[in-house]
């Protein structure tokens, strides 16, 4: 019957005519029959389920086989014998021998047919020992998937004791060697499949055996931290690790964080090893892990694994989200990274590139994954928005891509934030500041956030900024016995010369702390600025000087001299003077007192103020005050102090009223409406105040500086509980109080003063509206009458003869903007560029230095942006939009430079003689070998550095291909069809690129 069977199975009769064949022979085998027919057939079915070249033929195999276990048991047993399997399992089947891929099957198949014989434990002990063998061979993913199966069908063949646990760890072993050879899909998908198989047995294992699990699971760690693989483990690890219980990951985690066996570097490799299993697309828990093994390692305070591991991961799990199969897994880790990375913008910023075009790849998805993930994203980003700000240029394209998506309050921001910082203690992390590699291309140096400390960071940055004290600061001489005033001289030549990205300015802040300052905790600004300009002056004034050189070039008149060296350095550039006078409304007598500022504070006019409809504001083109009732004899006030000036006859060409003015509010020489002597506002056809809220005025909705200096300016009533009391009528009595500038700073300091106390919340609540800065202020200062003619002839520039007020234009160099809501919190960072006078050597002087031209001072000059370590290129645009963009950035402390003119030609003269002398100024010996010793060491530390790095990173996989995933998402948008990624549909590559 062998014969008959084979011929007709070799035969070329089409298959439907040998099946009928095969049936009369497989019907026939169910009848009695002889010992070694039995043999033949079976030898038969073997040979053409081991060798067959067809699937036909082996099925026709696996058919008499079955007939035969189930009829003729006994010949069956006797047949599939100990020594016949031993044979298969070592040397395979005739000529193909070790080759032939169906042993496995095949012992299977028969199993089944033996269970109850009584060589049953003997086959069973014999696969026990050879499918251990047979992993330690590293099969293929098939084959072992096959023993997956043999041995999930039947439980009695895998190895026990001791063999158990060794059979677990080579099986991992097995699967960490799992590579798929194609990138079809179907391939792809059946390769998958295998891995569950074989991960399926040791869940199985690990159900009826829970002491083989910690070994397996020490053994996956071996696989994943060793740095000597050639090739980095399969992610189809993953598999594994989802079948671990939960209740022993705290355990295990504890575990290894503590063992101290293993060192940083096996570490790091293990977890970003784990963390590419986030493109695992079968895997679950894998993100709990992940997340777990993270969280472990910031308790211990793994700091520099943690560091190193989430900027070198993190843009690869960022580029799975496209994958709707492993988006969950991958946005859980995703979050605990940039949410638990709160020592610095480095990870976020890694992100910033790729953020606009996921964004649109999702909302195209529309899908309910994609909807969800880009809600989550978005809450995600507005975190890190709040913890990172400060860097509007980068952050307006992310702006614009999420603007459409749910915007989270700022409880909700802050709980996820304090949930998940890897640590409570702020200054474990100081050590962390953002890895730069070199200066910026800016050329300028950052400063070291040191805990809280940007307050100090954007102040000290706007002051070297200011380059006239900068240079008279760097020209102290040695030994000038001002400590504060030596130390800042220190900070500027590091900021000027030295090699680092950033620096620490440490010793400057333990020497300029005010005493009522909390440690840690974010401060004022404005606040700590006002006491270090008042310590620096206090601290000279006290006869500590150090502004000689000015002196030493004898280079002034005596007259001059005396005036200016009698004041401090920072009188000379930050102070100012202001005259207050007080009106009694009843004798209408004046009393006077001037007094010295360092910046003006600009409260905001209340809501229910107009600006440019109130008649109490001060109408600067008349820039003297202007009261909100005239007094009732007319006489009395011209003839009182305080009109003081002589008024301009309306026919007089050269009458020109003083504004605060900005840039392009009005154009050079256009005339204003001149003020008549008795009366406000006498022109027929158009008033002053009606010019000035067409000229000073911001548009209505907003405000804008120079509407806060003249609220700032306007007059004041003092009435019911503010009365004032007036010497003259012995009494209080109602009075207007009005302010005038009598001396205008070289660098003029505006401070918006945009906190105020809220007694229903008990906290100090931030005004948001936006201000729009002019590049150029026009501020008038009072000048006395035996000044008005000594000035005039002075400048170039002519003044109103008679007039007392005189126009001094500022140009602005800083901005200090504060993002958060509240002055406990938030962060500072701040714009800047040099605004210098700009004569070329040698030029002509006629008195006065000739000013910058507009256009060169207002577009040619480079703004840069300072934000603590960091520091960049930006533009006047930028600083103009922050708060639009962002509307809890918000400008708080302005610095102006004073243009060079009448009343600051003095000054300006002694500066730019300084300069054309001495250049740039010279260090003393000490401080710059201490900027040579420390370029040095930065050298070297650099060096040590790029060793150290190498040797931590240098065995991390390599991971070529998550960046494609983005770009391909990038092409997918002008090709037709459906197959992107982020749809899920997925070509032959993008599968193939999301598992491996």
């Amino acid at each position: 019957m062998d014969k008959i069977l084979e011929a007709v199975v070799m035969s070329s009769y089409p298959n439907n005519v040998k099946q009928g064949l095969v049936r009369r022979v497989i019907e026939a085998a169910k009848q009695p029959m002889d010992s070694e027919q039995c043999w033949s057939m079976l030898e038969l079915s073997t040979k053409l389920y081991l060798t067959g070249d067809t699937k036909y033929k082996r099925e026709v195999g696996k058919e008499v086989l079955e007939v035969y276990g189930h009829y003729h048991p006994e010949e069956f047993e006797e047949f599939f014998n100990v020594r016949f399997l031993l044979s298969l399992l070592q040397e395979g089947y005739g000529p193909l021998g070790k080759r032939s891929h169906y042993v496995l099957d095949y012992i299977q198949l028969g199993l089944q047919f033996i269970l109850e014989s009584p060589s049953a434990n003997s086959i069973f002990s014999l696969l026990r020992i050879e499918v251990l063998r047979k992993v330690c061979e590293r099969p293929s993913p098939k084959q072992c998937a096959k023993i997956s199966k043999l041995l999930i069908q039947h439980p009695q063949c895998i190895p026990t004791g001791k063999h158990q646990l060794l059979f677990c760890q080579q099986l991992i072993r097995c699967i960490g060697q799992f590579q798929c050879v194609s990138e079809g899909e179907e391939e792809i998908m059946e390769f998958l499949e295998q891995v569950n198989k074989v991960s399926g047995l040791l869940q199985r294992i690990w159900r009826t055996q829970t002491s083989a699990i910690l070994p397996s699971l020490k053994e996956l760690f071996t696989i994943i931290s060793s740095t000597e693989e050639q090739e980095a483990p399969s992610n189809a690890l993953a598999s594994v690790v989802q079948f671990v219980p939960l209740e022993l990951m705290d355990g295990v985690i504890r575990n290894l964080t503590n063992d101290d066996s293993i060192t940083d570097v096996q570490m790091m490799m293990a977890i970003g090893r784990m963390i590419d299993w986030v493109s695992w697309p079968l895997g679950k828990n894998i993100d709990k892990w992940i997340i777990a093994l993270l969280k472990g390692l910031a308790a211990v305070k793994k700091f520099s694994i943690l560091i190193e591991v989430t900027l070198s991961k993190i843009e690869k799990v960022f580029s799975k989200l496209l994958y709707p199969i492993v988006r969950e897994g991958a946005l859980s880790v995703l979050q605990y990274m940039l949410l638990s990375f709160q020592h610095s913008h480095e990870a976020f910023h890694l992100l910033l590139p790729h953020i606009p075009r996921l964004v649109a790849s999702l909302k195209k998805e529309d899908s309910n994954s994609a909807t969800s993930s880009l809600e989550q994203l978005a809450e995600l980003i507005h975190c890190m928005f709040f913890r990172f700000s400060g860097f509007p240029d980068l952050y307006e394209p992310v702006l614009e891509a999420i603007k459409a998506l749910p915007i989270p309050n700022e409880d909700r921001i802050k709980h996820l934030l304090g949930q998940n910082a890897w640590t409570s203690q702020k200054n474990e992390l100081a050590c962390f500041y953002p890895r730069l590699a070199s200066k910026s291309e800016t050329g300028k140096i950052g400063l070291i956030n040191l805990g809280n400390t940007c307050y100090m960071n954007s102040i000290i940055q706007s002051l070297f900024m200011a380059s006239d004290f900068r240079h008279s600061v760097l020209n102290l001489t040695e030994g000038n016995s001002q400590p504060l005033m030596t130390k800042l001289q220190w900070l500027f030549a590091f900021l000027e010369h030295s090699q680092r990205p950033a620096i620490s300015p440490e010793s400057f802040l333990s020497a300029s702390w005010p005493p009522w300052f909390t440690p840690g905790a974010q401060q004022d600004c404005s606040e700590y600025l006002k006491y270090l300009l008042d310590r620096l002056h206090e601290e000279e004034k006290t006869g500590k000087r150090i502004y000689q050189k000015l002196k030493e070039s004898s280079l002034m008149s005596q007259a001059v001299e005396h005036h200016y060296l009698n004041k401090t350095l920072i009188e000379k550039m930050f102070g100012g003077k202001m005259m207050t006078k007080i009106r009694c409304l009843k004798c209408l007598n004046v009393s006077s007192r001037e007094e010295a500022f360092t910046d003006l504070s600009l409260a905001f006019p209340p809501s229910d103020r107009n600006m440019c409809g109130s008649t109490s504001i001060l109408p600067v083109e008349e820039i003297g005050p202007q009261f909100t009732e005239p007094p009732e004899n007319a006489g009395q006030l011209m003839g009182s102090p305080w009109i003081q000036r002589k008024a301009p006859k309306a026919s007089d060409p050269t009458a020109l009223s003083m504004s605060v003015e900005t840039l392009g509010f009005q154009e050079p020489g256009e005339a204003v409406n001149p003020v008549s002597g008795n009366d406000v506002g006498v022109d027929a056809t158009k008033d002053p105040l009606s010019t000035f809220r067409e000229q000073a005025c911001a548009p209505k909705d907003s405000r804008s500086v120079p509407d806060l200096i003249n609220y700032f300016l306007s007059p004041e009533r003092l009435t019911a509980e503010n009365k004032y009391h007036c010497e003259k009528c012995a009494s209080l009595q109602d009075a207007e109080k009005v302010a005038e500038l009598t001396e205008g700073p070289h660098y003029l300091i505006l401070t918006l003063l945009r906190f105020s106390f809220d007694p229903r919340t008990m906290k100090r609540k931030k005004i948001l509206d936006n201000v729009s800065i002019p590049v150029v202020l026009k501020l008038p200062i009072l000048v006395a009458p035996e000044e008005t003619e000594e000035v005039c002839h002075h400048g170039k520039d002519s003044a109103v003869p008679g007039s007392a007020f005189m126009t001094v234009v500022y140009d602005l160099c800083s901005v200090v903007v504060h993002s958060g809501i509240s002055s406990e919190s938030g962060h500072y960072y701040c714009y800047s560029r040099e605004c210098t006078d700009t004569i070329p050597h040698g030029q002509p002087r006629e008195g006065v230095p000739k000013p910058a031209s507009d256009k060169q001072l207002d577009f040619e000059i480079q703004w840069y942006l300072f934000n603590d370590t960091r520091v960049s290129f930006s533009s006047f645009e930028s600083v103009s939009n922050v708060t639009s963009f962002f509307p809890k950035d918000t400008a708080y402390v302005l610095f102006y430079r004073q243009r060079p003119g009448r009343q600051s030609c003095l000054l300006h003269e002694a500066l730019a003689e300084a300069g054309r002398l001495h250049g740039e100024p010279s260090l003393h010996k000490d401080l710059m070998e201490a900027i040579s010793k420390d370029n040095i060491l930065f050298l070297q530390e650099q060096e040590k550095e790029a060793r150290n790095r190498a040797a931590y990173i240098s065995a991390l996989p390599k991971s070529p291909l998550w960046w494609r995933d983005l770009d391909r998402d990038k092409d997918d948008d002008s090709s037709s069809g459906g197959c992107s990624p982020a749809a899920g549909g997925g070509g032959s590559g993008s599968f193939h690129g999301l598992v491996f």
